[in-house]
């Protein structure tokens, strides 16, 4: 531990650096859903009506899997009472914020629902396998989830960050304290609604693309993945904002960069854990209702990006990331996490596309409407970065978050 400080400098982010961000994201969000939606849907065949839904579907996934990322370490901080990760909560609950541009992202799929998930098309009394499922995947069981699941997200976001800026306006930290404890208070019921939610959705919207299919630790694999993404993302923002000088590095220091370093790291080692488990346990039951899934993914050169996967995944970041020395280089740890972030799309992408292609095949819609939804997701993400403070300046555990380091 360090000598206690106290917090001093800006709290808003820039003008001029949100700014900048907005218009990349412009630029980006134009080009690429102009591209997507004015080539990929509204002129062309079926068949490219068809991979822009896939396409899009992969990109919604990567971009609600970050936004979901930041609301649970939000209810995560509040869950343990952590100090050392004050000054990125904000960050965090910002993130979570997008759920909103999410739910109008999955908006777009409704349009091509049919094409996308092929139980619609299936007739129960000729499959009796999927007979059993019917009951729960039906499109208008499927809807009323998929409202239920964006609402809760979205009530949730909400909750912690208006109470978070509202406690910015605090002026003593008895005041302030109030507010910790109100969201202290509903952190255990919001992360096993969380926990619940975020479960189902995986089933829901990637696991029955393959209706078929089942694993039972699916859930947990796509949360592991996310998990690993948010504290990539959250690696990158705070390098974005100290080389900008919008926070100083006495405030994010790098002990809260290292340990977010070592989170990362050991979701990655948890990720593989999962991803093994459930191969491992398919493998070994050998059931052909669940080996399919994996023996469709290892012919065609859809067999290279699992290779990809296993190495990109695991096998490089465990043995760069594990160095302290590498926790505590800023552009080091950022080349790492962005890194990962590649991996996060390569490992959703390899869970989505199959479905549609028998063998290995990249399409300009994969990377136009990741552009596209990327670009209104930075503009997302900065639209409520500039909104209020970028730092929980008055919570009380920032000076303990100031003075934290690493030995």
């Amino acid at each position: 531990m360090g000598h206690a400080k106290t917090f001093s400098g800006n709290t808003m982010l820039s003008e001029g650096v949100a700014k900048r961000a907005q218009t990349i994201g412009l630029i980006c969000a134009v080009v690429g859903l102009g591209a997507s939606f004015g080539g990929g849907l509204m002129g062309g065949s079926d068949e490219l009506h068809h991979q822009f839904y896939f396409s899009w579907l992969t990109a919604f996934a990567f971009f609600t899997t970050l936004s979901l990322g930041g609301l649970f370490f939000t209810i995560l901080h509040h869950l343990v009472r952590a100090s050392w990760s004050t000054g990125l909560r904000r960050i965090a609950e910002n993130l979570s914020m997008n759920i909103i541009l999410m739910a109008v992202a999955a908006l777009v799929l409704t349009m091509g629902f049919g094409d996308v998930y092929h139980w619609t098309h299936i007739d129960p009394a000729k499959d009796p396998f999927f007979a059993v499922k019917e009951p729960y995947l039906n499109v208008g069981f499927f809807t009323g989830r998929a409202v239920f699941f964006f609402v809760l997200w979205t009530g949730l976001a909400f909750f912690f960050r208006s109470n978070s800026v509202a406690q910015d306006s605090s002026n003593t930290e008895t005041e302030a304290a109030v507010y910790n404890h109100k969201m202290r208070k509903l952190a255990p019921l919001s992360m096993l609604a969380f926990a619940l939610t975020l479960t189902f959705f995986a089933f829901d919207w990637l696991m029955s693309l393959d209706p078929h299919w089942f694993s039972t630790m699916f859930g947990v694999y796509i949360f592991a993945g996310t998990v690993v993404a948010l504290f990539a993302v959250l690696i990158t923002t705070v390098l974005w904002l100290t080389r900008n000088e919008q926070v100083s590095p006495d405030v994010l220091t790098v002990g809260v960069f290292h340990d977010a370093g070592k989170l990362m790291f050991g979701f990655i080692v948890f990720w593989t854990y999962i991803t093994f488990s459930q191969y491992f346990l398919i493998w070994y039951a050998n059931i052909p209702e669940e080996t399919g899934w994996f023996i469709h993914r290892s012919h065609g050169g859809w067999e290279k990006i699992g290779f990809l996967i296993a190495v990109g995944h695991f096998a490089l970041p465990f043995w760069v990331i594990m160095s302290r020395h590498v926790k505590r280089n800023r552009f080091m740890l950022g080349v790492a996490a962005l890194w990962m972030l590649v991996m996060h799309f390569i490992d959703l992408y390899f869970v989505v596309m199959p479905t549609h292609h028998d063998h290995l095949h990249f399409h300009w819609l994969d990377l136009t409407t990741f552009v596209g939804l990327g670009g209104a997701f930075l503009m997302g993400f900065v639209f409520w970065c500039k909104r209020d403070a970028i730092i929980a300046h008055k919570d009380p555990q920032l000076t303990a978050s100031m003075g934290y380091d690493n030995v």
